[in-house]
């Protein structure tokens, strides 16, 4: 009776292993599925033209009730600047020493937070008075940086985006960000837009749309010329800076040391 007993339970155990590893199996190729979807192509469709500063090195751009905010860069010349909208005008701002190259800001609360670039410094000011509240820690390249609200996003040139506690700046998480299966490295400027980042491919007339629970790129923003040729000079940089007003869920494109901001939307 004992044996008989001990023959049924084996059968029991086999046949529990056996719906186990089809469970198993339809869940890969579903993730197999998911992870061999490709992201989608949007073209640009420019709404409106606006001046920005042609000596802006732009490495943030972000509104906050809805003021427009920028951070630009390269050493001597870094700067943190509150910005007229639809003259481009510089309202208020601070200047680094030349020994920072200022990179993507961004404001939790009443904080702002400014990344640099290999000085591993983040500078932290009251963005309502600008005034300077400490600073914190960076151990890695200091690129691209914005908030979904609670955490940091932060770049550091690589494939991957980091979350980070804005109390400590210590690391909560992090992703890496892969275009059909491959991996998408010089991440730079970042916005969280609805719940997705949109970065800037440092070098590349594109902007790549991540899913940060899986770091998987849902959609490419094709840029290519977007910048028109007789606007441009021997100072013209590359594409960088994205901006999203929450309020009238408008989102503005610029470069660095572009002499235009656009007001864009998205066209399949």
């Amino acid at each position: 009776m004992l044996k008989r007993q001990n023959n049924h339970f084996g059968l029991a155990l086999f046949f529990v292993a056996i719906f186990c590893l089809t469970v198993a199996n339809a869940f890969s190729q579903n993730g197999r599925k998911v992870a061999s979807s490709k992201a989608v192509t949007y073209k640009i469709k420019i709404l409106e033209s606006l001046p920005h500063d042609i000596n802006a090195y732009t490495q943030g751009l972000f509104f906050y009730k809805q003021q427009l905010y920028e951070s630009a860069g390269q050493y001597g010349q870094s700067s943190f600047r509150k910005v007229d909208l639809k003259s481009g005008t510089i309202l208020q701002s601070i200047k680094f020493p030349a020994k920072y190259f200022a990179e993507g800001s961004t404001v939790i609360g009443n904080r702002l937070y400014i990344l640099t670039w290999m000085e591993k410094v983040v500078f932290v000011y009251d963005i309502n008075t600008l005034k300077p509240l400490g600073q914190f820690f960076n151990p890695r390249e200091g690129w691209g940086l914005t908030t979904d609200g609670k955490r940091l996003i932060m770049s550091d040139g690589s494939s991957n985006i980091f979350f980070l506690n804005p109390d400590t700046f210590q690391e909560t998480g992090k992703i890496s960000v892969t275009l059909n299966g491959k991996e998408v490295s010089k991440l730079n400027e970042l916005e969280y837009i609805k719940g997705e980042i949109w970065a800037n491919v440092y070098c590349e007339d594109k902007i790549v749309i991540i899913n940060p629970l899986t770091g998987g790129v849902k959609a490419v923003v094709d840029c290519k010329n977007l910048l028109p040729q007789n606007m441009r000079t021997p100072q013209t940089d590359v594409l960088n800076g994205i901006a999203h007003d929450p309020v009238t869920d408008r989102i503005y494109i610029t470069g660095k040391n572009w002499p235009r901001m656009f007001r864009i939307s998205l066209l399949k």
